[in-house]
Protein backbone atom coordinates (compact mmCIF):
# COMPACT_ATOMS: atom_id res chain seq x y z
CA UNK A 1 0.00 0.00 0.00
CA UNK A 2 0.97 3.68 -1.14
CA UNK A 3 1.54 5.96 1.97
CA UNK A 4 -0.09 8.86 1.23
CA UNK A 5 1.60 12.14 1.29
CA UNK A 6 0.51 14.98 3.49
CA UNK A 7 3.60 17.04 4.85
CA UNK A 8 5.17 19.12 2.34
CA UNK A 9 8.87 21.24 2.75
CA UNK A 10 9.84 24.83 1.79
CA UNK A 11 13.18 25.37 1.92
CA UNK A 12 13.57 29.53 1.71
CA UNK A 13 16.86 29.85 3.90
CA UNK A 14 18.31 31.34 0.84
CA UNK A 15 19.85 34.72 0.52
CA UNK A 16 18.33 36.23 -2.71
CA UNK A 17 21.82 37.77 -3.73
CA UNK A 18 20.41 38.28 -7.71
CA UNK A 19 17.79 40.69 -6.37
CA UNK A 20 20.04 42.52 -4.37
CA UNK A 21 19.21 45.19 -3.11
CA UNK A 22 15.37 44.36 -2.97
CA UNK A 23 16.55 41.67 -0.71
CA UNK A 24 18.62 43.27 1.79
CA UNK A 25 15.79 42.99 3.96
CA UNK A 26 13.15 41.44 2.22
CA UNK A 27 12.84 37.57 1.71
CA UNK A 28 13.09 36.60 -1.90
CA UNK A 29 10.04 34.65 -1.15
CA UNK A 30 7.96 37.45 -0.15
CA UNK A 31 8.83 39.16 -3.53
CA UNK A 32 5.07 39.11 -4.88
CA UNK A 33 3.97 38.13 -8.81
CA UNK A 34 1.25 41.05 -8.95
CA UNK A 35 -0.20 40.86 -5.80
CA UNK A 36 0.69 37.56 -4.15
CA UNK A 37 4.00 36.57 -2.61
CA UNK A 38 6.11 33.33 -4.06
CA UNK A 39 5.83 31.54 -1.02
CA UNK A 40 2.24 31.61 -1.27
CA UNK A 41 1.70 30.19 -4.93
CA UNK A 42 3.93 27.12 -3.41
CA UNK A 43 1.84 26.45 -0.08
CA UNK A 44 -1.62 27.14 -2.59
CA UNK A 45 -0.03 24.79 -5.31
CA UNK A 46 0.63 22.43 -2.32
CA UNK A 47 -2.83 22.42 -0.42
CA UNK A 48 -4.44 21.80 -4.11
CA UNK A 49 -2.65 18.64 -4.10
CA UNK A 50 -3.76 17.78 -0.54
CA UNK A 51 -0.75 18.38 1.63
CA UNK A 52 -2.09 19.00 5.34
CA UNK A 53 1.41 20.00 6.97
CA UNK A 54 4.01 22.59 5.98
CA UNK A 55 6.90 23.11 7.10
CA UNK A 56 9.48 25.39 6.11
CA UNK A 57 13.14 25.61 6.54
CA UNK A 58 13.52 29.27 6.89
CA UNK A 59 16.97 31.57 8.18
CA UNK A 60 17.72 34.69 9.38
CA UNK A 61 15.77 37.97 8.73
CA UNK A 62 13.36 35.31 7.45
CA UNK A 63 10.29 36.15 10.49
CA UNK A 64 8.68 37.76 8.26
CA UNK A 65 7.25 34.57 6.14
CA UNK A 66 6.19 33.13 9.76
CA UNK A 67 4.43 36.14 10.18
CA UNK A 68 2.70 36.02 6.94
CA UNK A 69 1.49 32.40 7.82
CA UNK A 70 0.09 33.54 10.81
CA UNK A 71 -2.94 35.98 11.96
CA UNK A 72 -2.72 39.52 11.93
CA UNK A 73 -5.41 40.95 13.87
CA UNK A 74 -4.95 44.75 13.87
CA UNK A 75 -5.04 44.59 10.23
CA UNK A 76 -8.07 42.13 9.91
CA UNK A 77 -10.29 44.92 12.37
CA UNK A 78 -9.13 47.41 10.33
CA UNK A 79 -10.36 45.70 6.31
CA UNK A 80 -13.71 44.87 8.91
CA UNK A 81 -14.31 48.65 10.19
CA UNK A 82 -13.85 49.62 6.89
CA UNK A 83 -15.90 46.76 4.91
CA UNK A 84 -13.41 45.36 3.02
CA UNK A 85 -14.50 42.17 3.39
CA UNK A 86 -13.11 40.43 0.31
CA UNK A 87 -9.46 41.57 0.50
CA UNK A 88 -10.75 39.75 4.42
CA UNK A 89 -12.02 36.96 3.24
CA UNK A 90 -8.85 36.86 0.89
CA UNK A 91 -6.32 36.21 3.80
CA UNK A 92 -8.83 34.32 5.57
CA UNK A 93 -8.58 31.97 2.73
CA UNK A 94 -4.69 32.00 2.39
CA UNK A 95 -3.85 31.13 5.78
CA UNK A 96 -3.35 27.40 6.71
CA UNK A 97 -5.12 26.38 9.57
CA UNK A 98 -3.78 26.50 13.47
CA UNK A 99 -1.17 23.72 13.69
CA UNK A 100 -0.48 23.35 10.16
CA UNK A 101 2.41 25.10 9.90
CA UNK A 102 6.01 24.45 11.60
CA UNK A 103 9.51 26.31 10.98
CA UNK A 104 12.94 25.24 11.33
CA UNK A 105 16.41 26.65 11.08
CA UNK A 106 18.78 25.96 8.64
CA UNK A 107 21.60 28.04 10.36
CA UNK A 108 24.18 27.30 7.72
CA UNK A 109 24.12 28.12 3.77
CA UNK A 110 25.05 24.12 3.06
CA UNK A 111 23.03 23.73 0.02
CA UNK A 112 19.91 22.21 -0.61
CA UNK A 113 19.93 18.81 0.59
CA UNK A 114 21.32 19.60 4.01
CA UNK A 115 17.63 22.05 4.07
CA UNK A 116 15.60 19.25 3.29
CA UNK A 117 18.03 17.19 6.29
CA UNK A 118 16.81 19.78 8.43
CA UNK A 119 13.26 18.87 8.28
CA UNK A 120 13.89 15.47 9.52
CA UNK A 121 12.85 15.65 13.44
CA UNK A 122 9.45 17.21 11.96
CA UNK A 123 8.72 15.00 8.34
CA UNK A 124 9.59 11.70 10.80
CA UNK A 125 8.93 8.61 8.49
CA UNK A 126 7.12 9.61 5.99
CA UNK A 127 7.20 10.25 2.57
CA UNK A 128 6.75 14.66 1.41
CA UNK A 129 6.80 16.72 -1.11
CA UNK A 130 9.71 19.34 -1.75
CA UNK A 131 8.28 22.45 -3.19
CA UNK A 132 11.17 25.17 -4.19
CA UNK A 133 9.19 28.87 -4.10
CA UNK A 134 11.62 29.96 -6.70
CA UNK A 135 9.92 28.02 -9.16
CA UNK A 136 6.53 29.04 -10.03
CA UNK A 137 4.11 27.12 -12.31
CA UNK A 138 0.78 28.33 -14.66
CA UNK A 139 -1.61 25.53 -15.62
CA UNK A 140 -4.76 24.38 -15.40
CA UNK A 141 -3.62 22.13 -13.04
CA UNK A 142 -0.98 22.25 -9.93
CA UNK A 143 2.10 20.77 -10.48
CA UNK A 144 2.15 18.54 -7.51
CA UNK A 145 -1.42 17.40 -7.95
CA UNK A 146 0.01 16.17 -11.36
CA UNK A 147 2.95 14.02 -9.36
CA UNK A 148 0.65 13.35 -6.20
CA UNK A 149 -1.70 10.99 -9.15
CA UNK A 150 1.05 9.10 -10.49
CA UNK A 151 2.09 8.65 -6.90
CA UNK A 152 -0.76 6.95 -6.29
CA UNK A 153 0.13 4.28 -9.12
CA UNK A 154 4.20 4.31 -8.89
CA UNK A 155 4.84 4.64 -5.51
CA UNK A 156 8.10 5.39 -4.89
CA UNK A 157 9.65 8.43 -5.48
CA UNK A 158 8.46 11.37 -7.88
CA UNK A 159 10.35 14.04 -9.90
CA UNK A 160 8.48 16.52 -11.98
CA UNK A 161 10.52 17.51 -15.11
CA UNK A 162 10.45 19.46 -18.08
CA UNK A 163 12.01 19.48 -21.45
CA UNK A 164 14.72 22.15 -22.70
CA UNK A 165 17.07 22.60 -25.91
CA UNK A 166 19.62 20.44 -25.75
CA UNK A 167 22.27 22.94 -25.47
CA UNK A 168 20.43 24.15 -22.13
CA UNK A 169 21.19 21.03 -19.90
CA UNK A 170 24.33 21.96 -18.66
CA UNK A 171 22.38 24.32 -16.17
CA UNK A 172 20.42 21.90 -14.86
CA UNK A 173 20.00 18.79 -13.45
CA UNK A 174 18.64 16.07 -16.35
CA UNK A 175 17.27 12.43 -15.78
CA UNK A 176 17.69 9.98 -17.96
CA UNK A 177 14.40 8.25 -19.32
CA UNK A 178 13.09 5.11 -18.95
CA UNK A 179 10.06 3.43 -21.60
CA UNK A 180 6.49 4.80 -20.67
CA UNK A 181 4.20 7.67 -21.08
CA UNK A 182 4.91 10.95 -20.01
CA UNK A 183 3.16 10.86 -15.97
CA UNK A 184 5.00 8.05 -14.05
CA UNK A 185 7.97 6.79 -16.18
CA UNK A 186 11.09 5.29 -14.74
CA UNK A 187 14.05 7.63 -14.00
CA UNK A 188 17.26 5.46 -15.18
CA UNK A 189 19.71 8.28 -13.70
CA UNK A 190 20.64 11.86 -12.89
CA UNK A 191 23.60 13.88 -14.03
CA UNK A 192 23.93 17.32 -12.60
CA UNK A 193 24.89 19.82 -15.05
CA UNK A 194 26.16 17.83 -17.95
CA UNK A 195 27.76 18.86 -21.26
CA UNK A 196 24.71 18.26 -23.92
CA UNK A 197 26.83 15.35 -25.31
CA UNK A 198 26.52 13.69 -21.83
CA UNK A 199 23.21 14.41 -21.34
CA UNK A 200 21.26 10.87 -21.35
CA UNK A 201 18.34 13.15 -22.13
CA UNK A 202 16.75 16.87 -22.44
CA UNK A 203 14.85 16.50 -19.16
CA UNK A 204 15.83 18.51 -16.42
CA UNK A 205 14.35 18.56 -12.88
CA UNK A 206 11.94 21.13 -12.49
CA UNK A 207 11.90 22.04 -8.30
CA UNK A 208 8.99 20.15 -7.42
CA UNK A 209 9.44 16.41 -5.77
CA UNK A 210 7.87 13.28 -3.82
CA UNK A 211 10.80 11.98 -1.68
CA UNK A 212 10.54 8.77 0.75
CA UNK A 213 12.03 9.82 4.45
CA UNK A 214 14.90 6.92 3.45
CA UNK A 215 16.55 9.94 1.54
CA UNK A 216 17.16 11.49 5.65
CA UNK A 217 20.26 9.01 6.61
CA UNK A 218 21.61 9.47 3.30
CA UNK A 219 21.82 13.17 3.23
CA UNK A 220 23.35 12.94 7.00
CA UNK A 221 26.55 11.38 5.34
CA UNK A 222 26.20 12.62 2.26
CA UNK A 223 29.78 13.99 1.35
CA UNK A 224 29.95 17.66 0.51
CA UNK A 225 29.27 17.98 -3.93
CA UNK A 226 29.53 20.94 -6.06
CA UNK A 227 30.31 24.28 -4.15
CA UNK A 228 31.24 22.95 -1.05
CA UNK A 229 27.52 21.97 -0.78
CA UNK A 230 25.11 19.08 0.30
CA UNK A 231 23.55 18.46 -3.05
CA UNK A 232 20.17 16.58 -3.22
CA UNK A 233 20.83 15.15 -6.30
CA UNK A 234 23.85 12.95 -5.54
CA UNK A 235 22.07 11.83 -2.32
CA UNK A 236 19.12 10.74 -4.67
CA UNK A 237 21.65 9.21 -7.15
CA UNK A 238 22.61 6.75 -3.85
CA UNK A 239 18.89 6.26 -3.04
CA UNK A 240 18.01 5.12 -6.47
CA UNK A 241 19.74 2.00 -6.02
CA UNK A 242 17.50 0.65 -3.54
CA UNK A 243 14.41 2.52 -4.30
CA UNK A 244 12.26 3.53 -7.66
CA UNK A 245 12.20 6.86 -9.29
CA UNK A 246 9.34 7.94 -11.72
CA UNK A 247 9.41 11.58 -13.60
CA UNK A 248 6.22 13.27 -14.16
CA UNK A 249 6.54 15.18 -17.19
CA UNK A 250 3.73 18.16 -16.01
CA UNK A 251 1.47 20.44 -18.37
CA UNK A 252 1.42 23.98 -17.73
CA UNK A 253 4.39 26.92 -18.15
CA UNK A 254 6.95 27.26 -15.58
CA UNK A 255 8.92 30.32 -14.55
CA UNK A 256 12.18 30.69 -12.93
CA UNK A 257 11.57 33.32 -10.37
CA UNK A 258 14.87 32.93 -9.19
CA UNK A 259 16.18 35.02 -11.95
CA UNK A 260 15.23 38.44 -12.89
CA UNK A 261 14.17 37.68 -16.66
CA UNK A 262 11.99 34.86 -14.93
CA UNK A 263 10.54 36.77 -12.57
CA UNK A 264 9.51 39.48 -14.91
CA UNK A 265 7.76 37.05 -17.33
CA UNK A 266 5.91 35.77 -14.82
CA UNK A 267 4.20 39.00 -13.68
CA UNK A 268 3.26 39.69 -16.98
CA UNK A 269 1.85 36.46 -17.66
CA UNK A 270 -0.05 36.38 -14.61
CA UNK A 271 -1.17 39.68 -14.32
CA UNK A 272 -2.62 39.07 -18.40
CA UNK A 273 -4.75 36.04 -17.24
CA UNK A 274 -6.50 38.40 -14.47
CA UNK A 275 -9.94 39.34 -15.61
CA UNK A 276 -9.48 42.49 -13.07
CA UNK A 277 -6.43 43.78 -14.21
CA UNK A 278 -5.64 42.47 -17.61
CA UNK A 279 -7.44 45.25 -19.67
CA UNK A 280 -6.08 48.14 -18.02
CA UNK A 281 -2.46 46.06 -17.74
CA UNK A 282 -2.83 46.08 -21.32
CA UNK A 283 -3.46 49.96 -21.67
CA UNK A 284 -1.01 50.77 -19.45
CA UNK A 285 1.05 48.60 -22.15
CA UNK A 286 0.24 49.93 -25.27
CA UNK A 287 1.93 53.47 -23.83
CA UNK A 288 4.92 52.08 -24.02
CA UNK A 289 4.20 50.49 -27.85
CA UNK A 290 4.73 47.07 -26.10
CA UNK A 291 0.73 45.75 -25.85
CA UNK A 292 1.24 44.03 -29.85
CA UNK A 293 4.75 42.32 -29.28
CA UNK A 294 3.28 40.97 -25.97
CA UNK A 295 -0.04 39.30 -27.33
CA UNK A 296 1.79 37.89 -30.52
CA UNK A 297 4.45 36.32 -27.89
CA UNK A 298 1.74 34.91 -25.69
CA UNK A 299 -0.26 33.47 -28.69
CA UNK A 300 2.88 32.07 -29.82
CA UNK A 301 3.38 31.04 -26.28
CA UNK A 302 -0.05 29.39 -25.99
CA UNK A 303 0.35 27.39 -29.95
Amino acid sequence: MVKPVKTAVFPVAGLGTRFLPATKAMPKEMLTVVDRPLIQYAVDEARDAGITHFVFVTGRNKGVIEDHFDRQFELETTLELRGKTKALDQLHEDLPSAGRTSFTRQQEPLGLGHAVWCARQIVGDEPFALLLPDMLFKGKRGVLRQMMEAYETTGGNILAVEEVAPHEVSSYGVVGRGPGGDTGFPITGMVEKPTPQEAPSNLIISGRYILQPEIFPLLADQPRGAGGEIQLTDAMQTLMKSQPFAGVKYEGQSFDCGSKIGFLAANVAYALDREDIAGDFLTALSRLGLEETLSEGFRIAAE
